[in-house]
């Protein structure tokens, strides 16, 4: 008897391969198949239907960035100089063509938007504040924040 979660359309088979996919994105289909209890068949046509539905929306590799010279992680709280979507939209087209900046969160609260952003070291982060981050459409204010310690990143939902 096949349980659906209604909200998502996924049943308890298919987040048990969402969980293990969280774990190891990399595993072969014969393995996810064998730890989920389905056929490979099985499993490979419920992957591709969760990718297709969007639940999963790629595989990616988590880089060591200290290993390639980025140690350094910088949280900037930016505040426009007003809320329009055209300044929104703007504002998010800049910011995508800047490859150390790699997320863009658009916030509610004391923010309008979170960067997060990878340098080599502090000084390489005083340029881009002044070259870069300054000179983004709009921006009024910025907050930036030094992250010592990355205690939890990426860490997998909880789909039981």
């Amino acid at each position: 008897m096949k349980t659906e979660d209604s909200s998502s359309g996924i049943d308890k088979t298919d987040r048990k391969l969402l969980k293990l996919l969280q774990a190891d994105g990399r595993m072969s289909n014969a393995d996810l198949a064998a730890k989920a209890g389905i056929s490979a068949t099985a499993c490979w046509t419920r992957t591709k239907r969760l990718h297709e539905a969007g639940l999963i929306s790629g595989t990616h590799a988590r880089l060591n960035y200290a290993q390639l010279g980025y140690p350094v992680l910088v949280c900037v709280g930016v505040v426009l100089d007003r809320s329009t979507p055209e300044l929104f939209k703007a504002f998010e087209q800049e910011v995508a063509k800047v490859a150390q900046i790699t997320e863009c969160l658009l916030l509610a609260g004391e923010f309008d938007y979170l960067l997060k952003m990878r340098v080599k070291d502090v000084d390489a982060f005083s340029r881009m504040h002044a070259k870069t981050l300054l000179r983004l459409p709009g921006v009024r204010q910025l907050r930036s924040f030094f992250v010592l310690n990355e205690c939890k990143v990426d860490a997998p939902m909880p789909l039981d």
